[in-house]
């Protein structure tokens, strides 16, 4: 996937006077509510703005050579730029969640159930309904979490199924085909030894496995081997992708919805995407500020899931530039912090 930029320097802001920034604002709300180039009477009809149709237009003419603005098409109303986007965003009030929203995301932490994957894949469609965008959670990495405990379950004399409990929650599962019949004392034994050898070890961790030329023995290294199979991301981070359905109503045109979804459908990618952006310190990135060309068009919204101060994932919103900034922001935080609960009650569980 072709990058701009590994590290591209974000867009340049200034201050702007009262006037220009109240302007600004104006544009850059009608724009996200209509999808439409903002006029000059839009703008004078807005509550913030108090100034003449007149004064606004020589505004808009400065804020457009400024770099805030741009003029799509002759005589029409002018759109905003992603340096306009940018201002708007950094010189925004925190967003508030309404009361239906809230008690939706509420009622849903209380409710939900199931293992975490599932969690995580019923939390990404709860932030896509929420913000009508295409949302991305990115969960703890298998290879980090701690094993709880491990057992062997007996299918038939060659099939033996390994179910190991994490400590974020989730369940591993493998099956191992056999080249020799085991019994199922055997299989009864492996598993207690399995379960002591793996005890408060993670996945990512090599352990010395007894060699000994035994049906038990063998059965625990082939458990141990088939526990560290790697997972689908290069570090295992777990990808879940709600609301891709949405990319199609959020862009003009088709080019555009077809790379979005070609980036959507490549964890890894995703995965890079977002820890570039929060390794630069950055919770909202526009346009070109992100480094990938096929988004140029989109701007992403990223806040970290944290567990004992350390960033054990995110979750993110991707929609065009012209999304509604102060409601997609507000439910990130909400959500974000409600599955960092999630994860903390998970881990102090585990140490208890």
């Amino acid at each position: 996937m072709a990058r701009v930029a590994k590290q591209p320097t974000p867009l340049p802001t200034s201050d702007l006077d009262a006037r220009k920034a109240a302007i600004l604002e104006a544009v850059v709300a009608e724009h996200i509510d209509t999808a439409q180039p903002v006029g000059s009477t839009s703008v004078a009809h807005r509550d913030e703005v108090h100034v003449s149709s007149a004064t606004i237009r020589s505004e808009m003419v400065a804020l457009e050579r400024d770099g805030y603005l741009m003029q799509p098409h002759t005589s029409a109303g002018r759109v905003p730029t992603d340096k306009g986007y940018r201002y708007f965003v950094d010189h925004l009030s925190s967003g508030v969640l309404g009361p239906t929203q809230q008690h939706e995301v509420s009622d849903f932490f209380t409710s939900v159930r199931g293992e975490m994957e599932d969690i995580l894949e019923q939390t990404s469609g709860l932030l896509s309904n929420l913000t009508s965008l295409t949302s991305v959670v990115v969960g703890p990495s298998h290879a980090r979490a701690s094993i709880r405990t491990v057992q062997l379950v007996d299918l038939s004399p060659r099939r033996v199924l390994v179910v190991a409990v994490l400590s974020d929650g989730s369940i591993e599962k493998r099956t191992l085909e056999l080249d020799t019949e085991v019994s199922a004392l055997d299989v009864v034994e492996a598993s207690s030894q399995l379960d002591a050898l793996l005890l408060g070890t993670t996945l990512e961790q090599r352990l010395e496995v007894p060699s000994r030329d035994t049906s038990i023995a063998t059965l625990v290294r082939e458990a141990v081997s088939a526990l560290h199979t790697s997972t689908p991301t290069a570090d295992g981070d777990q990808v879940f992708i709600g609301g891709s359905s949405k990319v199609a109503g959020s862009f003009d045109q088709v080019e555009t919805v077809r790379k979005v979804l070609g980036i959507l459908e490549q964890g890894l990618v995703v995965v890079s995407l977002l820890q570039d952006i929060m390794n630069r310190g950055l919770s909202v990135a526009i346009g070109s500020e992100h480094g990938f060309a096929p988004l140029s068009s989109c701007a992403v919204i990223v806040a970290p899931v944290l567990v004992e101060n350390e960033s054990t994932g995110a979750i993110a919103l991707l929609g065009p530039t012209r999304m509604n900034y102060p409601e997609a922001m507000a439910a990130a935080e909400v959500v974000s912090r409600q599955l960092t609960k999630r994860l903390s009650s998970a881990s102090k569980d585990d140490r208890g």
